[in-house]
């Protein structure tokens, strides 16, 4: 019956590379969040260590009313292959992925044209910020494994992809996937390439404080980069190193074809990163005041930094 539930057209026209369904609110990986937190392997990344680290617990301290999810992989893997066709690293590929706009509203608009065609009474939109284990939800829906490098890994899919959620106040006429087992294997690639051995493959953790996209994203003053990063491919905001690496990445892009896709508001990326040396770009955001900056760059993942947090990034 899952096949029929929803319309295979819509899913397609959203981007939607799989979905599946579950019951379960208390995530799988609990305990396993919680050691890595408490190690302080989060670094940085204070709001997973704060308050809101209990909150993680059971999606039902979030959405009182939770009795199922639906949970979708939305692709970005036309993006990922062109930049790789065009040997461009400058940016992971998820922040062009969705036409250059920030995927978090993107992403919700998408969950909201799915929810018009679902049984429902309240639902729950949940894209990375709410405070769930998203990709544990994921996990729990059958949807694949966790990567050597922390990431949800799909079998017929690979990992370039973005979770959203609809978290639903009844439960539904679907079935549940099995969990899926670990497919890494004896394979330590995503480890060994990353320059700045962020990767603990024992663990399947991210050390966050040592991750490119950590400090290229979230750091916004200057500050020492991590050791190795002088070995990366140029990354100035986000990395896909250990994805580009990773061998379930490779049939699912020999299906796709390569597109990099920008909305009118955001045509200028292309020509920042794939046009302008790096000192052209670093001397026209030297010139813009903070504001002037932000407003140019507004609506889009690239806000997060910051203006001076760019010429951080750019200045290495």
């Amino acid at each position: 019956m899952n096949s029929t539930f929803l319309p295979e057209a819509l899913l397609r026209e959203l981007g939607v590379l799989e979905w599946s369904y579950t019951e379960e609110a208390v995530p799988r990986s609990l305990e396993h969040f919680q050691a890595w937190t408490a190690a302080g392997l989060h670094g940085p990344l204070g709001y997973l260590g704060d308050y809101r680290r209990s909150l993680r617990q059971d999606i039902r301290k979030v959405f009182p009313e939770f009795r199922s999810a639906l949970v979708f992989l939305f692709s970005y893997q036309e993006t990922k292959k062109y930049l790789l066709d065009h040997g461009q690293h400058e940016v992971a590929a998820y922040t062009l992925g969705f036409g250059g706009a920030d995927y978090h509203p993107e992403l919700r608009a998408r969950l909201r044209a799915i929810v018009k065609v679902i049984p429902h009474d309240k639902v729950f939109l949940s894209v990375d910020v709410p405070p769930i284990l998203e990709r544990d939800l994921a996990y729990r829906a059958g949807l694949g494994w966790f990567g050597k490098n922390s990431m949800l890994i799909n079998r017929q899919h690979g990992s370039y992809f973005l979770i959203g959620s609809i978290l639903l106040d009844r439960v539904l006429p679907l079935s549940t996937k099995e969990l899926d087992v670990d497919h890494c294997g004896q394979c330590t690639a995503c480890a060994d390439a990353c320059p700045t051995s962020a990767i603990d493959v024992e663990k399947r953790t991210l050390i966050a404080q040592r991750c490119i996209s950590t400090y290229t994203i979230e750091i916004t003053k200057e500050t020492t980069p991590p050791s190795g990063i002088e070995n990366s491919r140029g990354e100035i905001f986000g990395c896909d190193i250990c994805q580009d690496v990773c061998p379930w990445n490779r049939k699912p892009l020999d299906r796709v074809t390569a597109e990099l896709k920008l909305y009118p508001r955001y045509a200028f990326l292309r020509e920042w990163f794939y046009e302008w040396p790096r000192e052209k770009l670093r001397d026209y955001i030297q010139s813009q005041t903070n504001r002037g900056f932000l407003k140019l760059i507004s609506g889009s993942v690239f806000e997060r930094p910051g203006r001076l947090g760019w010429l951080k990034n750019l200045r290495r």
